[in-house]
């Protein structure tokens, strides 16, 4: 395990949960000006090696309307089917 980049990924994000495989999801959560807000998610493996980073956008009901997957590769933003 990469206990630096754990103590930093630990210093960014507001939470974090440990996974079936040892790896790790981390996120935090911005509120807009409106009563929308934005999650922003982080998925490790157990060297803390990124599998994944993505940006879930709330409306101000708490309903996810749109994912911004970023990282491996950037899809842009897609809307959520309902």
């Amino acid at each position: 395990m990469n206990e630096a980049k754990r103590q930093e990924n630990e210093k960014k994000f507001a939470t974090w949960e440990t996974l079936a495989d040892g790896g790790r999801r981390y996120s935090y959560e911005v509120k807009g000006r409106l009563g929308s807000s934005a999650r922003y998610i982080k998925e490790v493996d157990r060297q803390e090696v990124t599998l994944r980073f993505c940006q879930e956008i709330y409306n101000e009901h708490g309903e996810l309307i749109e994912v911004h997957e970023k990282f491996p590769t950037d899809k842009g933003h897609q809307k959520v089917k309902k």
